[in-house]
């Protein structure tokens, strides 16, 4: 093997998708590489791994076949990956890998992993590290991020308010699918010999809305050619992490037209704070036809915090986005100024950066109802100069969420990873 380091190609997807069956028809494809497999599934026995040793030329014994059990690689057992990686690495007797994480994995902390390794901050040294000092980022690179989605499913997986648990996580499978779509290199829509023209059409119309930066591609029973999926070079993680659709759409809003099958997105902005009530019950009967919503907020009476609002299918979650600048010391303001020309052209004399600013993606919706609708849960001008500490609030508390320190593009800063669920009126 000429190359110092090994390509890697991480394959993820919801459960049912077809990762196994592409990573068969991969395995049993002629190539000039000698390829290892790395099989990651939620359950005590490795049922993927077992039909990868069934279905291809790689037994169950064979040592470039590597299970890793009873947890995901995304969070438990990132370090056990690590571990494993390393011992891969030892041999050598391949020069090419792939992993298929579990159907509940979130492909961007697994890319961290492989890039980041043990540099991660959340991330401690197991016990290979410690006894070898060996940091596997020295013989592995990221290559090619790969999501299967199944074209039959995708609509009632959307739709879907069934969740699954990932450890002591509960894991929502239309906000799972999401973000298996908006973190990938390539895209593999499976199962198309089950889904008509048309609808399929809509379906990857959805899919490039939600990641443009994606090459997708249409096939049946998880048949592609291996050049689409392997070391392609595709993968960048600054571009793989910011490219999703409402990600681009904040950057540069823009008016779309309605497309052939209704997708479309447009930006909500206002200097206005929301009425906590109001805004709730908008929450609580937020329209189904919003597939996408990400951005953050400002509430009244919650005067430190910036909120978050993460929608994605039927799942809508809640926040700690980061502090307001305007609550910052002046001197911290200034630096914040100096690196960021545009915060101190948009600054309010009154409010600061306070403000909200949020993507909305969705299906034949009618823009001028919905901004409408979102325009009435702000403030009035009475409300405005009334005490907002008054006015009924069911939004969550999050501990710590004003103590932060890492500054965001949108004038708020960083806080934890902590997220609340809604309906509110629960």
């Amino acid at each position: 093997m000429n190359r110092e380091t090994i390509p890697v190609t991480v394959l993820s997807g919801n459960l049912g998708a077809g990762k196994t069956t592409v990573l068969n028809n991969l395995l049993n494809t002629r190539t000039d590489r000698d390829i290892a497999v790395l099989v990651n599934d939620m359950g005590e026995v490795n049922v993927d791994a077992e039909r990868v040793a069934e279905h291809s030329d790689i037994s169950e014994n064979d040592e470039d076949l590597i299970e890793l059990s009873d947890g995901c690689i995304c969070c438990e057992l990132r370090g056990d990956l690590l571990d494993a990686l390393a011992k891969l690495a030892e041999t050598r007797e391949f020069d090419y890998l792939f992993i298929e994480s579990t159907g509940v994995a979130e492909p961007l902390p697994v890319a961290q992993t492989l890039t980041m390794g043990f540099d991660q901050g959340d991330l401690d040294p197991t016990e290979f590290y410690e006894e070898t000092g060996i940091e596997v980022m020295d013989y592995y690179e990221l290559d090619t991020t790969v999501t299967v989605v199944d074209a039959h499913q995708f609509w009632t997986t959307f739709d879907s308010t069934e969740s699954l648990m990932d450890g002591d996580t509960e894991k929502d499978l239309g906000s799972l699918l999401v973000e298996q779509i908006e973190f990938c290199d390539v895209l593999l829509l499976n199962k198309c010999d089950l889904v008509d023209g048309e609808a399929l059409d809509e379906i990857e119309e959805m899919i490039e809305v939600l990641q443009p930066r994606a090459a997708v591609i249409r096939t049946e029973h998880g048949a592609v050619d291996p050049e689409a999926i392997v070391d392609t070079g595709r993968f960048d993680f600054k571009a793989a992490s910011q490219s999703a659709g409402w990600m681009q759409e904040l950057e540069e809003p823009h008016a779309s037209a309605e497309e052939e099958h209704g997708v479309t997105s447009f930006v909500f902005e206002s200097r206005r704070p929301f009425h906590p009530e109001r805004f709730a019950d908008l929450l609580d009967d937020f329209p189904t036809n919003v597939v996408r919503s990400k951005g953050h907020f400002w509430l009244a009476g919650r005067e430190e915090i910036a909120f978050g609002l993460d929608v994605a299918g039927q799942s809508i979650r809640l926040t700690p986005a980061g502090t307001w600048l305007t609550t910052l010391p002046e001197d911290e303001q200034a630096q914040y100024f100096e690196a960021h020309s545009e915060l101190e052209e948009n600054w309010h004399p009154e409010y600061g950066d306070r403000a909200s600013r949020f993507v909305i993606i969705g299906t034949d919706m009618d823009h001028d109802a919905l901004r409408a609708d979102l325009a009435t849960a702000t403030l009035t001008d009475e409300e405005m100069d009334a005490d907002w500490d008054a006015f009924e609030d069911r939004f969550p508390t999050f501990e710590g969420g004003e103590n932060a320190e890492e500054a965001t593009d949108q004038g708020t800063q960083r806080t934890d990873d902590s997220a609340e669920e809604v309906g509110l009126a629960d």
